[in-house]
């Protein structure tokens, strides 16, 4: 039997093809020293290209954040700007080709945190029923955020008298919104809402509604704080999202990373002398972060502090922090707490 000059051409091609695209995968595979996945930044590390089909390879290049790494005596050195998990790079050259493989790392922080206490320096009262969010100074002024623990109550946007708890102006959101973090920027207050995917605007001086935005990539809305140039957003994962403080969209993110691992659990957060101040989520401490890097560079120890407010069936974890630029201290207060404390933060 003949076969047709045709489907012999498109036989050979077919074949042919396939054979020459394979899976890069399937040929080459990028090996690290020790079989390690974890580093820290900085870190100098053998690499090597696993060669599975002996292929004639002519060149490996390496990328790490699309910056190519040099190759010196075999190790390349893992800095990057933005720690946490990233994609380590190949572009393989052979034979008349190209491609690019690719392995999962994770960069972690050089040093471990350092560990702080705190000393209270004042106790005022603070609203027993308030299940804070968020908040921040404005002046002598303090802006609190709430959410709404069960559906007899409703989330509120208040700003109030720190010394003596007087409020000044309170709204309340729609029943179906869980309020969560805030933050003041350029005369506007900017709220969230846990996870209706929602955020509002406000004026600052009279709490009136201006305009709403959608979240992005992020997960849902948790902790927010600002710069003055720049607004940062927790979503309940290792991100800190970078929103721009006029459009409020998210730009980019940092994950937050200890020297042992990357670390979720950022709830509420306060912008103060170059660091992000983050509450963890249902822990009594509270982290220091490099805004640059992700960097958990401290962690406070606020053990104690719930001990000192009043003791009832609703009172809940610590939650809260605003930083007084006038006075350099911290306010911290909880979930249902009768009391703010003014805190000074020291080196243990």
């Amino acid at each position: 039997m003949r076969i047709p000059i045709v489907l012999f051409l498109l036989t050979t091609f077919l074949v042919d093809s396939c054979g020459h695209s394979e899976k890069p995968a399937n040929l080459f595979e990028i090996q690290l020293e020790g079989r390690k996945k974890q580093f820290q930044n900085g870190q100098k590390v053998g690499i090597a290209i696993k060669n599975k089909k002996e292929k004639d390879i002519k060149k490996v290049t390496y990328f790490l954040d699309n910056k190519e790494l040099d190759v010196e005596n075999g190790k390349i050195s893992l800095d990057v700007a933005t720690l946490g998990s990233k994609r380590l790079k190949a572009k393989v050259d052979y034979e008349e080709r190209s491609v690019e493989v690719e392995k999962k790392v994770r960069i972690l922080a050089k040093n471990p945190p350092e560990v702080y206490t705190y000393r209270i320096l004042n106790t005022y009262p603070h609203d027993k029923k308030a299940f804070t969010q968020g908040l921040e100074f404005h002046g002598d002024t303090l802006f609190e955020s709430t959410g709404n623990p069960s559906n007899a109550s409703k989330s509120v946007l208040r700003k109030f008298n720190f010394e003596t708890g007087e409020i000044y102006t309170e709204i309340e959101l729609a029943k179906s919104d869980f309020g969560e973090g805030l933050t003041l920027i350029n005369g506007k207050v900017i709220q969230l809402t846990w996870r209706s995917g929602i955020g509002y605007v406000y004026n600052q001086s009279n709490l009136e509604k201006t305009a709403s935005f959608s979240y992005g990539k992020s997960k849902e809305g948790w902790g927010l704080c600002n710069d003055g140039e720049i607004i940062y957003k927790s979503d309940g994962t290792e991100k800190i999202w970078k929103l721009d403080p006029e459009t409020l969209t998210e730009q980019s993110y940092i994950e937050t990373v200890t020297n042992k691992s990357i670390f979720n659990k950022a709830n509420e957060l306060e912008y103060a002398n170059g660091k992000i101040y983050a509450n963890v989520w249902q822990k009594e401490s509270m982290m220091i972060i490099d805004p640059k890097t992700g960097a958990i560079e401290g962690v406070i120890n606020f053990g104690g502090l719930k001990d000192k407010v009043e003791q009832h069936s609703s009172v809940d974890v610590l939650n809260g922090v605003a930083y007084h630029h006038g006075r350099n201290t911290f306010f911290v207060t909880g979930k249902n707490w009768d009391k703010l404390f003014e805190v000074e933060i020291l080196k243990k």
